[in-house]
């Protein structure tokens, strides 16, 4: 008869395996969905399902599920900006941008959400903005790319390399792309422009 590991804890170790494992497989789940998305949009096989996407409003739940902080829209600019587009993969893009700060900044994620430069083709740009320990010059195009991690923050800072790729992917398909600049006073800012 097989003895387990849990079976042979103490009850307080017990409950600590348990939610060790359970964490091992919440994050095993999310890499095989994104690797399976990133399949997909890879493949053209995910047929966008567009529609009119309330873009504030979809920031401000991302933005209260993670604690960060949606600035208020200028004076003057419309309350919710629409964007078309599939919303689960706006979604998508934007909870990976946000989870990506928290990863290496913690707590200070401000996102702001504005009319996109004309010389960036207009639209609507989301930037997302944090205080972490920035993103080199060199490597600011590179951290798209799939599989790719700033040299020494895999052992620290977790994840696969996946998540930036997929925004990339699902801001290419809705028209859009992003961008990786630094910040001013330290961090980097995350720019995802999309068509209006």
């Amino acid at each position: 008869m097989a003895v387990s590991l849990l079976d042979e804890a103490a009850p307080a170790q017990r409950e600590t395996l348990k939610r060790e494992i359970h964490t091992n497989i919440a994050e095993l789940d999310a890499l095989v969905e994104e690797v399976l998305l990133a399949s997909r949009l890879d493949s053209g096989g995910d047929v966008l399902l567009m529609q009119p996407v309330p873009l504030r409003a979809l920031l401000a739940e991302e933005c209260a599920r993670v604690g960060a902080r949606l600035e208020e829209a200028p004076a003057g600019a419309p309350a919710a900006e629409v964007v078309p587009g599939d919303e689960r993969l706006l979604r998508r893009a934007v909870r990976n941008l946000l989870e990506n700060a928290r990863r290496y900044a913690g707590a200070d994620i401000v996102v702001q959400v504005r009319a996109a430069a004309a010389q960036a083709g207009g639209g609507v740009e989301v930037r997302v903005c944090d205080r972490g320990p920035g993103v080199p010059e060199a490597w600011r195009e590179r951290i798209f790319e799939p599989f790719f991690r700033l040299p020494g923050h895999a052992e620290h800072e977790g994840g696969v390399g996946l998540g930036l790729s997929l925004v990339r992917q699902i801001a290419q398909r809705h028209g859009g792309r992003v961008r990786c600049e630094p910040r001013e006073g330290g961090g980097s800012c995350f720019s995802l422009q999309l068509p209006a």
